[in-house]
């Protein structure tokens, strides 16, 4: 009798769906990802990159959709009335964390150190944003803490214990745990992005570079990591310190977090505000040195930005190739429709242009102790592929939304925590505008980061028509201070940077990148490719099925 009643109450037939996207492996998905590996010097470590892509595209993905519905919890205090002051996340964020730490998410450019190893530190990233970005803040914090750590020859534990590539979430001090992880304090409520407001008051101890710091942080990242990089004002001026979670003899720091941020997306991971009581830290660099002290740090985390925006915009670009290779709509597949094949295309290029550029900045950044043309080129690239790869991520994760109709709307679909996240990168690390300053600033104050700019520009010359009938204008609008049009010129230096690299790549999208982004062949909206390019070729190549 079970069939035929369930039979009678089976109203219609599910078909037309797609199968589910996951496990997949967005290493051997991504033929750019795989030859950018190779051009920017981290092919030595293909195989590390390799298994990691399997991990993050299959057992991660699944885990992360627990870690972003429980949210984390602040814990002020225990049952007894103790003040505790930690962060309970569901125990799947622990878990990707630990994938990510051990395989060198944090650590692999420090615990390798060769050529190449920030290059292949760099993939790892952009696999791991794929599948899980709320977790890339602790872990980009953790990993661009390591020079900063470097300048005080005292905390040389706390950077070697970031190059372990161990993870160990217990809350006891370090000399207890086989790794750690770090967070920052640099925002308060008065200041925001102009750090030289900050009232947070640090007063030496006098002994061994020891201050005590009274006062606020209204953004304080990561705030279950075992210490924190934070900036105060001393008798000096600014300066930038170490601040533990616990005394090196256990005992608790003394600061207390006041709440947890309710954000907009970035759900898993947790971003508190605290106030500091007379909290023992230790000064790296000189006082009055803070912002120098602390720009190679900021140096990282803007890369990192960079690459979590090219991870966000790829997985989009990825979930609407699987739905359009598998949906029916008037008699045929959606990525057969004309109209769709164009939007896809479209996406595909836009992909593909923000990895090469954030992976020719990791080249950049990796060579910078080696090669000083190199680290002028990181400094101002690093600003301009900020701005604009983190400025595209919103409206390309929207399209791609479309691209699924209203299924791409709903939350068993990873589209809508996407479009959540999409925004966070071009806010974290200094805002648009601060890029678009930061760029001026390089070109009127350092001539060695502009002639490096030009000489990348001019090394893709000759090799496209497009290309180089934008040059000459765009030599001539780096004479500019006008800091109201500094986002249209970072704007055309971003997309010739891009245009440049896959000309040099000799990508097949090269042309096509050129004549939509250069030549005028492109609208205000993604999908607006001319109509007769050859959608079939970026298509096939980021969906090589």
């Amino acid at each position: 009798m079970e069939g035929p009643v369930m039979s009678r109450f089976q109203t219609h037939t599910v078909d037309n769906q797609p199968p589910e996207f996951a496990p997949r492996d967005p290493w051997q998905d991504d033929i750019a990802l795989r030859e950018a590996l190779v051009r920017e010097g981290g092919d030595a470590h293909a195989g590390q990159v390799a298994r990691y892509g399997a991990l993050a595209g299959g057992e991660l993905l699944a885990l992360s959709f627990d870690a972003h519905r429980d949210r984390p919890r602040l814990r002020s205090h225990d049952r007894f009335g103790h003040r505790i002051d930690t962060v309970e996340f569901h125990p799947n964020y622990h878990r990707i964390m630990a994938a990510a730490v051990e395989h060198g998410v944090a650590g692999l450019s420090w615990a390798d150190g060769s050529p190449g190893a920030h290059v292949a530190r760099a993939a790892l990233c952009y696999l791991h944003n794929q599948a899980e970005p709320g977790t890339s803040c602790p872990l980009t914090m953790t990993h661009a803490a390591v020079p900063v750590l470097r300048q005080a020859p005292g905390l040389r534990e706390w950077a070697d214990k970031v190059a372990a590539c161990r993870y160990d979430p217990r809350d006891v001090a370090i000399d207890g745990k086989p790794g750690v992880t770090l967070g920052m304090g640099m925002t308060e409520k008065q200041g925001g992005s102009d750090v030289r407001a900050n009232t947070t008051i640090a007063t030496s101890l006098g002994v061994g570079g020891e201050y005590a710091l009274v006062g606020h942080k209204w953004f304080f990242s990561a705030p279950m990591s075992d210490g924190f990089l934070v900036l105060a004002q001393a008798p000096g001026g600014l300066s930038c310190f170490l601040l533990p979670r616990r005394l090196p003899d256990g005992a608790k720091n003394a600061f207390a977090l006041m709440r947890l941020k309710d954000k907009l997306g970035d759900w898993s991971n947790a971003s508190g505000e605290v106030e500091f009581m007379e909290a023992r830290a230790w000064r790296i660099g000189d006082e009055g040195r803070g912002i120098a002290t602390i720009l190679q740090m900021v140096m990282l985390t803007r890369l990192d930005c960079m690459l979590g925006s090219a991870a966000q915009i790829r997985m989009a670009l990825a979930q609407a190739l699987h739905h359009a290779s598998h949906r029916m709509a008037f008699g045929k597949r959606l990525i057969e429709q004309p109209l769709m094949r164009n939007v896809l295309a479209d996406l595909a290029i836009e992909s593909e242009a923000a990895l090469a550029l954030s992976m020719r900045v990791a080249r950049a950044v990796d060579a910078s102790p080696r090669d000083p043309r190199e680290a002028a080129l990181a400094r101002i690239a690093t600003a301009i592929g900020k701005y604009w790869i983190c400025k595209r991520a919103p409206a390309f994760v929207n399209e791609a939304q479309e691209c699924l109709g209203g299924a791409g709307y709903i939350e068993e679909s990873i589209l809508p925590r996407l479009y959540r996240q999409a925004p966070l990168n071009s806010i974290w690390e200094g805002s648009g505008n601060i890029q678009c300053l930061d760029v001026l600033r390089a070109l009127a104050r350092e001539p060695e980061s502009a002639e490096a700019l030009v000489a990348e520009l001019d090394a893709a010359s000759c090799e496209d028509r497009d290309y180089d009938a934008a040059l000459p204008a765009l030599r001539e609008s780096l004479r500019s201070t006008d800091e109201a049009g500094a986002r249209m010129l970072v704007e055309r230096l971003a997309l010739a940077l891009q245009a440049g690299l896959l000309l040099r790549a000799n990508s097949p999208l090269a042309g096509l990148f050129c004549r939509s982004r250069l030549g005028g062949g492109h609208g205000l909206a993604l999908g607006t490719l001319p109509a007769d390019a050859d959608f079939a070729m970026p298509i096939a190549r980021a969906w090589p099925m």
